[in-house]
Formats: C-alpha cells, sequence, structure tokens
C-alpha cells in the first residue's frame, strides 16, 4: 500500500514508485550542494532501492520535491535527498513532506533515523532530531568520486 497525502492549496505526496519522474528528480538532485555530481546511474539505482516521498504540483502533476528513506524497517532510517524546487520553497511543503514522511505506517516505528544537513537544522529539530549524543562512536568511509553503479 502507497502512501498518498492530499493538501487542500493543491499538492500531494505519494510513496508510489510508478510517479516519481526521474529527470525532474535527477534535475532537483544536480541543483543540490550534495548530489550535484551523482550520475544518473547513481540516482536510479538509489531511488530503486529507497523508499522515496515525491512531491507533486496536483494542477500540472509535476513532481516538484522528493524525499528519500533509506531503511531496513525495523530499527534504522536514513532521511536523504530532501528536496523542492526553489519556487515552491516557502509554502510550509517541507514541514508537511517530513510530517508525512515520520508517520508513513512503514517507518514511523523505527527507532534510530539519522540526516545530515547543512542549513535545515531548525526543520529537524521541530521533528526530534538532534545533534548526535554519542558522535564519537560514529564511523564513516566514503569512497573518491566513485559511480557506485561500477561493482
Amino acid at each position: 500500500m502507497h502512501t498518498r497525502s492530499t493538501r487542500p492549496d493543491g499538492f500531494v505526496i505519494s510513496t508510489d514508485p510508478a510517479r516519481l519522474d526521474l529527470d525532474a528528480i535527477e534535475r532537483l538532485l544536480r541543483s543540490s550542494y550534495w548530489a550535484s555530481e551523482r550520475s544518473r546511474a547513481s540516482i536510479e539505482l538509489s531511488i530503486s532501492n529507497s523508499l522515496c516521498f515525491g512531491l507533486y504540483e496536483v494542477r500540472s502533476g509535476r513532481q516538484i520535491g522528493l524525499t528519500r528513506v533509506v531503511s531496513d524497517y525495523a530499527t534504522f532510517a536514513w532521511l536523504c535527498d530532501v528536496i523542492i524546487e526553489k519556487e515552491y520553497r516557502g509554502r510550509g511543503l517541507g514541514t508537511w513532506m517530513m510530517a508525512v514522511v515520520l508517520g508513513d505506517p512503514n517507518v514511523r516505528h523505527v527507532g534510530r533515523w539519522i540526516l545530515a544537513t547543512l542549513d535545515a537544522h531548525k526543520l529537524y529539530e521541530r521533528y526530534g532530531f538532534t545533534p548526535m549524543a554519542h558522535a564519537d562512536r560514529w564511523m564513516e568511509r566514503i569512497r573518491s568520486k566513485t559511480d557506485c553503479t561500477q561493482r
């Protein structure tokens, strides 16, 4: 079952993968500071292996936003690729999208969520996100500019 939430001002959020517009998603991510160099193949692979929330303008049917959740659906979720087209920002769509994502029946019971942000701390604090209590326990491995689709 797919999540669907509609606002009276003409926007809808859906988790239906058939609605996702990969061209729109690629344009959105290329405009971001974190995914501007991501290849189309990497974008497609990440979308197909994630729970994606597409944000659409009802009138035009255009996809204008995305939130991607990577999760085991039991204990852990990573909130990533949260983005809305610039012309639609400032309308409360990001706040609404966060409420829909965190209330989704597939992941609302997950105990540990993580995310990384450069400038949206205030938004995420409203939903209980805080700096990591034990950041010294976390480690990361970053591959150099290698396309993740090369195996």
